[in-house]
């Protein structure tokens, strides 16, 4: 699902850029329900007839480029303590969160530096957080112990850290759920929150069954 949602997202930002008129939003028919996906903890609903779907705010707005420029540090320094596992533990758990999280967050960096791109707005560089705090982010201190830490002393300090990790991107989702217009944001926001949502759950559930 999250290699689809990926596809989604690459497919929307070339069409986007395609043509120099706006895509017209299609009306819903009455033959088939269309389920519209709502916020993390709403309900969907089903669109009704006629309803336009799809429609693209012309102006993405601050919380969608706060998003953004905030999530791909985020990811990064995810990408670079998943990088560490590989020389550090033999854990199959461990290793296979380590490889989804490359999997995952990867793509989702080249998107959100390609729509920044596309603003007109510089992609942040290295894994810094803006000066943002309460968002997760582990310290140099923290990067220090996990990267001197093997065995199982790695596998309970990187669950622990990532944990933190994934609970400020969920932070990040909803702020950009809260005040984002820009459909492309909003959809990698909704997969932000509904993957590591899983996955906090995931190692909590490692990191409490650890001897």
């Amino acid at each position: 699902m999250r290699a689809l949602l990926v596809t989604v997202l690459l497919t929307s930002s070339v069409l986007a850029g395609c043509g120099d008129e706006s895509p017209q939003p299609s009306a819903i028919g009455t033959e088939a329900p269309v389920i519209v996906p709502g916020d993390p903890g709403a309900t969907a609903r089903t669109a009704t007839p006629g309803e336009r779907l799809g429609q693209v705010p012309a102006t993405p707005t601050a919380a969608d480029v706060r998003f953004a420029e905030g999530m791909i540090p985020h990811h990064r320094q995810a990408l670079e303590m998943s990088g560490l596992a590989a020389n550090r533990t033999s854990t199959a758990s461990v290793l296979g969160f380590a490889q989804q999280i490359a999997i995952s967050q990867q793509p989702e960096i080249a998107i959100m530096s390609e729509w920044l791109t596309g603003l007109g707005r510089r992609v942040p560089s290295g894994h810094g957080h803006g000066g943002q705090d309460g968002y997760g982010m582990a310290t140099e201190e923290q990067l220090k112990a996990l990267r001197a830490a093997k065995g199982s002393a790695f596998d309970r300090m990187f669950l622990q850290l990532m944990i933190r990790h994934h609970e400020g991107a969920l932070k990040m989702a909803q702020e950009q759920l809260a005040g984002g217009k820009d459909q492309r944001m909003r959809l990698m926001a909704r997969e932000v929150y509904a993957g590591q949502s899983i996955e906090i759950a995931r190692m909590r559930k490692l990191l409490r069954d650890s001897p």
